[in-house]
């Protein structure tokens, strides 16, 4: 396959890469600006890939010049969209990368033309592709995904690539002859289809899976409060049990907000979705980011709380009561008389499992109620819950 064919079926392939990666933007609104980035790299790919081809119709150095900055322009645009995914802007540093490769190409572009070509073109290429693979690679919003390591490899390699074409080939061609030159190119060339295959289609499935990831997590929270919802309290919890055994204590807090049907229909519902999203942010402070908390139905809410007995607990139970009540009274255009009650159960042989435990904690949830509401009852026939809290 001669080098106007290679160059054809890259500008063909690029092109419909840049047409798949922009409507890709359609599906995934959170990463539009991403993507849109990484299509305009691929047109500048195939922009650059045609002036290459018609370099010597254009006069002087200015097709080669041109070509490569076209280029270097795209592999730029490349690393602006990873690093987008980072909130991170970088049009300064591009800017200035540009500027130094056009101010060489003037300044030895004439005399050296085939070295800077054949070799020296390929070291801007190399260090942004470098760069790109280190922005990946430290990048803590991609770190969970499985494809990351992929693209990483793909930009590494196509760095190490460009290096050795940089250093190794011309030691090459000084001990085989120029007459090396046209198969180096070719092979330029057959690693620059695949680099244009293999990136649109990593960079596109991080954005899917990453979006992926967000459904599952979105499925397993409750719209209202941000907190878990039932299913997953139920999942994550019943994996912390798990793998705590027998060596930890754990603890789980039942609340129930204290006539919520009265609230939704004296105030109105919007003002009981106040009071729901006040609690769940009283509980979330005050429980700390090691808790497991879940709204798991209407008004009702639970927290699992690992390497806490029962007797350490219950004041923390308490002190969410005490909170969420001077908050709800106090908090602005609410002033709304709310109060929580709390059950609670700790981990035993007759709670052997999450279902279990929270069967205990509603019990003594119940007693709660039946006690005068505002309060924590501990789940245990030995223990008295303390009086009304209010």
């Amino acid at each position: 396959m001669d080098l106007s064919t290679l160059y054809d079926l890259i500008v063909g392939t690029l092109l419909v890469a840049a047409a798949m990666t922009f409507w890709e933007r359609r599906l995934h609104p959170a990463r539009s600006r991403e993507l849109a980035v990484w299509a305009l790299s691929y047109v500048s790919f195939a922009a650059g890939c045609v002036v290459a081809m018609n370099r010597y119709h254009l006069p002087g150095i200015s097709g080669w010049a041109l070509a490569n900055l076209i280029m270097v322009l795209g592999y730029l645009l490349l690393h602006h969209g990873v690093a987008s995914l980072e909130g991170k802007r970088r049009f300064a540093w591009s800017a200035a990368v540009l500027a130094v490769i056009a101010l060489v190409w003037t300044v030895g572009g004439d005399r050296f033309t085939g070295a800077f070509w054949n070799y020296l073109a390929s070291l801007p290429i190399a260090a942004v592709c470098g760069m790109t693979a280190w922005t990946l690679l430290r990048s803590r919003v991609t770190r969970a995904l499985a494809v990351r390591p992929l693209a990483v490899a793909i930009f590494a390699v196509h760095a190490a690539f460009n290096l050795a074409r940089a250093f190794l080939a011309p030691v090459m061609v000084s001990f085989y002859g120029e007459s090396l030159l046209p198969v180096l190119a070719k092979a330029t060339m057959y690693e620059g289809v695949l680099y244009s295959v293999a990136v649109p289609m990593a960079l596109i499935g991080m954005v899917r899976e990453e979006a992926q990831g967000k459904l599952a997590a979105a499925a397993h929270l409750d719209y209202l409060t941000g907190l878990h919802n039932r299913r997953g309290f139920f999942e994550k919890g019943g994996q912390v049990i798990d793998r705590c055994g027998s060596g930890r204590s754990v603890c789980l807090l039942a609340f129930d907000l204290d006539h919520f049907k009265a609230i939704n229909d004296r105030y109105g519902h919007k003002a009981g979705d106040d009071v729901l999203r006040l609690f769940a942010d009283v509980a979330r402070e005050t429980l700390g980011p090691e808790a497991i908390l879940a709204r798991i139905g209407g008004e009702e809410f639970a927290a699992l709380m690992i390497g806490q007995e029962a007797e350490g607990a219950r004041p923390i139970g308490e002190n969410v009561a005490l909170r969420f009540a001077e908050a709800a009274a106090h908090a602005d255009r609410l002033a709304i008389p709310a109060t929580v009650s709390i059950g609670l159960a700790e981990l035993s042989a007759g709670s052997p499992d999450l279902q279990a435990l929270l069967s205990t904690a509603d019990r003594a949830l119940y007693q709660a109620k039946a006690l005068g509401r505002n309060r924590v009852e501990v789940a245990d026939p030995q223990r008295r819950g303390r009086c009304c809290l209010t």
